[in-house]
């Protein structure tokens, strides 16, 4: 089992986490947010962290929030120059990306930043095919930061999500990044699984960052314990026996790396893959986890 965390970060930093919060860097903005698995005492003083942030999300009183449900609240900005959105970049060797950020009503503001492995990860491989078109496959895909790499990076993209201004998110950091073409598909990411099975499309690359529970455009209600399996099971029969890769990231308390590589492991031929947690490093050494992480390429 690895421990990995994105080393190419110029514009963000894990400043201090604790007491259910972290304090972040984004760019030249500093945020207080919340953080269901920082149990332990922060480093630096309540005062230090107020005087550093630009902006504190307050949540609303919860008591199955630390069991890893999204946190819902609003932002207290500490003066007007504080904007509601703003730009970061995040370049490592020859990947050059910018993205939009933005403080939303649930505490996100458009990237995980501990996904930036997995960036490097799908940008060296598909630059790394000579052979003809690559399609990916792009699940759960939210703002669409790993749909644009894999963009950049040569392929055919088709980015499935089932929030619109998550699409509509996603289209604007496209055109950031001087990009085009990529396919956005409104829908329940298990129900296009399914179409895609039976229609005998395949893919060189499949990407999923499935959340621990949610509903699609329908109301279809989703529970990663309950689709995991058959997601992956589905996925199997799409991807390509060659000139291939698959990233499934979790982020659900209770669920280990152990987990994914079991699924993943008995569905798909595949010997040895990548598998672990990401967290966040920070200098006043309270690392933060950020999840677990599965991927292969072959």
């Amino acid at each position: 089992m690895q421990m990995h965390y994105p080393s190419g970060w110029k514009a963000y930093e894990l400043i201090d986490s604790g007491n259910f919060e972290k304090l972040e860097r984004f760019g030249d903005y500093v945020l207080i947010r919340p953080e269901p698995q920082a149990i332990w005492e922060p480093f630096l003083s309540p005062e230090e962290w107020r005087l550093r942030a630009d902006a504190h999300f307050n949540r609303e009183q919860k008591e199955n929030y630390r069991f890893g449900e999204d946190a819902k609240g609003g932002w207290k900005k500490k003066n007007n120059k504080m904007p509601d959105s703003w730009q970061i970049d995040y370049h490592h060797h020859l990947l050059k990306l910018t993205l939009r950020l933005a403080l939303t009503g649930f505490g996100h503001v458009g990237i995980f930043p501990e996904q930036a492995n997995n960036w490097d990860f799908i940008f060296e491989t598909v630059s790394s095919w000579r052979n003809g078109t690559s399609k990916v496959l792009n699940l759960f895909a939210y703002t669409g930061a790993a749909s644009v790499v894999a963009r950049m990076a040569g392929a055919e993209v088709t980015h499935v999500d089932s929030s619109r201004p998550g699409l509509n998110w996603a289209n604007q950091n496209m055109q950031l990044n001087h990009q085009n073409d990529i396919r956005w598909v409104y829908e329940d990411a298990l129900k296009f699984v399914k179409r895609e099975v039976k229609r005998g499309n395949k893919y060189n690359g499949i990407i999923m960052d499935p959340p621990p529970y949610g509903r699609g455009p329908g109301g279809e209600k989703w529970m990663l314990q309950d689709k995991l399996n058959e997601l992956v099971r589905l996925s199997s029969e799409l991807l390509l026996p060659k000139q291939r890769f698959f990233i499934l990231s979790m982020y659900a308390v209770g669920l280990s790396a152990q987990v994914g590589l079991n699924v993943v492991q008995s569905h798909f031929q595949v010997e040895n893959p990548d598998f672990g947690e990401f967290y966040l490093h920070s200098n006043k050494e309270r690392h933060l986890p950020m999840g677990t992480f599965l991927r292969f390429r072959g």
